[in-house]
């Protein structure tokens, strides 16, 4: 909202300087966003008589000034052809910086010297545009600089306005503050209305068939109007506060919306068929043309203003094409109305046609304003555009909207403020914003809330009201007392910032994406039509298909980073996400949402360097890592199947992790095919794993174990087995024996190669025995040994080498 001081001092006595009245302004919760001084660097261009012009020696189109600024004269050559001899112009010397940082130097143009230059209203920024020179009215005195002259000087405030806050969206609405602010009283526009005898309700009818979306709808007539250019005062305002000029018809309905905060809308009365108003919604699929010529598709839910036959506006947004006021109009029916604001809303947003007008209707105009906007309204241009007013107003308001009565306590006032306030300070502050003072008994107050005000709906709207008025700054500054509690992270917070841990020391780093992908994405994992990860949770109001659907997997997003980085020649990757998926449930219920994890591995092992191996990663480093979170939280006897039915690993270079008939997750190397709808240039190697089951199957913690005083014994032992058998197989054989005294076993070998048959292969295992209250004998050792390797040779068929 922008307005300027002298437009404000027209409704409210202020002397406060501009930039005090900014802050005081802001203190009052309505923020200055900027402050702009109106013609005060410009008091170099002064007012000067033409005293000769004559033609330009050497320019047919230019001519040759002679300027008096009553203390001197001086040549100046000037393009515009509008000015005569003796007329009074604006006339900028040399050294003045026009807006737009324009210098006026001392030029030579055609051989003859100019010493300033003959002002516009464009060149001195008090237009958008200029036909010539600016001809400065007779009487004002040489030498005085224009805007002091001319009363221009002025400062212009550019209000940051919340959307609770229509009423101040008027210059009137403004000054209601500042008389608060100063303890002054508002001065609103006398409006004075001259009928003629001829009755409007015989010419012209209104009806409203939706009283929910339109409650008020008023009109007058205005016959013989002569449409024209607006006076210089009416242009220069609008001007100032960024509107550009129109006609005078419509820029005085700017003019009374800018003032009392109102939008109104002239209709050329001769255009509209049966000289009636219909205000009802509009027909689904009706087609209606705008004022800016755009052809609009309506919907059931438009609000529309009709005439006789159909459609002439968009109500509360904007006018039709097929009643704009033209050159020739004559007779003028004005419109002043109160429109719902979810109504006007929904219509703007759904069109994408937010004007001045809708974005007062949308936030909530006053009711109680129809009647003086449009009278106000009706009176200028009675005045500037010689109409006269048909007599009687057509004000339709079958059910009048009551205003609001609250009640506020002085004793919860003082309370919540932490001052002391007297019943007398609280109903002084709420009458200077014209809150009306309904009864006053024992300390509370009954008030009634004025219809431009809609942001008041409780009593602490009230007290917040009282704050401001009276000033923040007589809140006296307390330190807020309060307990500080030591609260723990709840535990499943504390395991998955313990997994996340673990992978970072891993030397892994964390990427965040989007929760919400392209449903394409996951088709490019190849999964099965029955798998619920093609299932996604679609979302209603998308920013764009790109973000359309929840992912179920957060593979195709880590995969993307993955080709990304890999585009910018970042080749040794380490990644992890950790973040929930979601899947669909129930109609009615939220999706359900899952913690899980994904990695990527790909590029060399160690860093490049003199010292190091030049070894690339490989299955058994993204293994080790999935080992590294299994050990943090102490999960053991987990088993590794090669067989299982992801899609896009490589086939043998895979496995899923299994615990008590529990998927844990899936780790392998990702199949050719998946690396080439991802883009992927080299091998990349994943884990998924399942985080909320990785917790719930957490082990304990460990207990103490004494250490042994006796020396350790170990046994090697080399089999012939199938190619077929897995070193999982191998330890499921070896883990059902059960043997006191073994601490440790391991596979330390696996060969296949000369000596051993086609089809077999050698797997070599140590185990380590140790007692905590004797040495053990080899006698011992020897049987305990031989019991693993019975169980080998019986359910594996393995022989020893």
């Amino acid at each position: 909202m922008k307005v300027t001081l002298n437009w404000l001092k027209e409704y409210v006595d202020c002397d406060l300087k501009p930039e005090k009245l900014a802050h005081r302004l802001t203190m009052a919760g309505l923020e200055v966003d900027a402050i702009s001084f109106i013609g005060t660097e410009l008091d170099s261009v002064v007012v000067a008589r033409l005293a000769e012009v004559k033609p330009h020696p050497e320019a047919d189109r230019l001519t040759l000034c002679q300027v008096d600024t009553e203390n001197e004269t001086f040549q100046v050559v000037c393009g515009a052809t509008n000015h005569k001899e003796g007329n009074l112009v604006a006339f900028a010397q040399i050294g003045t910086t026009l807006p737009g940082n324009f210098k006026i130097k001392k030029s030579k143009i055609r051989g003859q010297v100019s010493h300033g230059m003959l002002c516009s209203t464009k060149e001195l920024g008090l237009g958008d545009e200029a036909a010539g020179i600016m001809i400065l009215p007779e009487g004002l005195q040489l030498g005085k600089p224009v805007f002091d002259a001319l009363g221009l000087k002025d400062v212009l405030y550019e209000l940051g306005l919340t959307p609770n806050r229509p009423d101040c969206l008027s210059v009137v609405g403004v000054a209601r503050e500042v008389a608060a602010i100063v303890d002054g009283s508002l001065k609103p526009p006398i409006v004075s209305i001259e009928e003629s005898d001829r009755i409007a309700g015989n010419l012209t009818s209104i009806s409203i068939e939706d009283i929910d979306l339109c409650p008020r709808y008023a009109a007058r007539l205005i016959e013989n109007v002569k449409i024209g250019p607006s006076p210089d005062w009416l242009v220069r305002r609008l001007e100032a506060v960024g509107m550009r000029s129109i006609n005078n018809v419509v820029d005085i309905t700017n003019f009374v919306m800018l003032e009392l905060g109102h939008p109104l809308h002239a209709f050329d009365f001769n255009l509209l068929n049966e000289r009636r108003i219909v205000v009802k919604r509009a027909q689904q699929g009706d087609k209606f043309i705008t004022l800016d010529s755009q052809e609009r598709l309506l919907q059931e839910d438009d609000l529309v203003i009709c005439d006789g036959k159909g459609p002439i506006a968009l109500a509360g947004i904007m006018g039709g094409l097929n009643s704009e006021v033209q050159p020739n109009t004559r007779d003028i029916l004005l419109e002043s109305a109160y429109f719902s604001p979810i109504a006007i809303r929904r219509t703007s947003k759904r069109l994408g046609l937010h004007t001045e007008s809708s974005h007062r209707f949308e936030r909530g105009a006053d009711v109680d304003m129809v009647p003086l906007a449009l009278d106000r309204a009706a009176s200028l241009i009675a005045e500037y555009a010689d109409g006269t007013i048909a007599s009687g107003v057509i004000d339709n308001y079958p059910q009048p909207l009551q205003r609001r009565n609250l009640s506020i306590s002085l004793q919860k006032t003082n309370q919540l403020l932490g001052l002391n306030l007297s019943l007398e300070d609280i109903r002084h502050a709420l009458e200077s914003i014209d809150i009306q003072i309904v009864q006053s008994d024992k300390g509370n107050l009954k008030v009634s809330i004025p219809n431009f005000r809609p942001d008041i709906e409780r009593e602490i709207d009230l007290i917040e009201e009282v704050a401001r008025l009276i000033g923040y700054d007589r809140i006296p500054v307390t330190m807020p007392t309060s307990l500080l509690t030591c609260q723990r992270p709840a535990s499943h917070l504390q395991l998955a910032n313990l997994i996340r841990n673990s992978m970072i020391k891993t030397g892994f780093s964390e990427v965040i994406n989007y929760s919400f992908i392209n449903p394409l994405q996951i088709e490019k994992l190849g999964l099965s039509t029955d798998d619920k990860r093609q299932n996604g949770v679609k979302l209603l109001n998308p920013l764009s298909e790109d973000q359309s659907v929840m992912r179920t997997s957060l593979i195709p997003s880590l995969l993307e980073v993955v080709a990304r980085n890999l585009a910018y020649r970042s080749d040794n990757l380490a990644l992890f996400e950790m973040r929930p998926v979601f899947y669909p449930s129930n109609p009615d219920d939220l999706p359900l949402e899952k913690l899980r994890l994904t990695a990527a591995l790909c590029g060399r092992r160690e860093r490049e360097g003199w010292a190091q191996l030049s070894n690339d990663v490989d299955f058994y480093d993204i293994k080790g890592c999935v080992e590294m979170v299994l050990e943090s939280l102490r999960i053991k006897k987990v088993h590794w199947h090669a067989v299982h039915d992801e899609p896009f690993y490589h086939p043998g270079k895979s496995c899923i992790l299994e615990l008590e008939n529990n998927i844990l997750g899936s780790l392998g190397e990702l199949h050719p095919e998946i690396l080439r709808k991802f883009d992927l240039s080299v091998p990349v190697y994943l884990c998924d794993l399942d985080v909320e089951a990785l917790i719930a199957l957490r082990g304990s913690l460990p207990e103490f174990q004494p250490l042994s005083r006796y020396p350790d014994i170990q046994r090697d032992s080399a089999f012939l087995v199938d190619e077929g058998v897995s070193a999982q197989e191998i330890f499921d054989v070896l883990n059902r024996v059960t043997i006191k005294d073994m601490e440790s076993i391991v596979l330390f070998d696996v060969y296949r190669g000369q000596g051993v048959p086609h089809g077999k292969k050698s797997m070599a295992i140590r185990a380590r025995y140790r007692a905590l209250d004797r040495t053990l004998t080899d006698e011992l050792i020897q049987n305990l040994h031989g019991k693993l390797v019975k169980a080998l040779k019986k359910e594996l068929g393995a022989e020893i080498r």
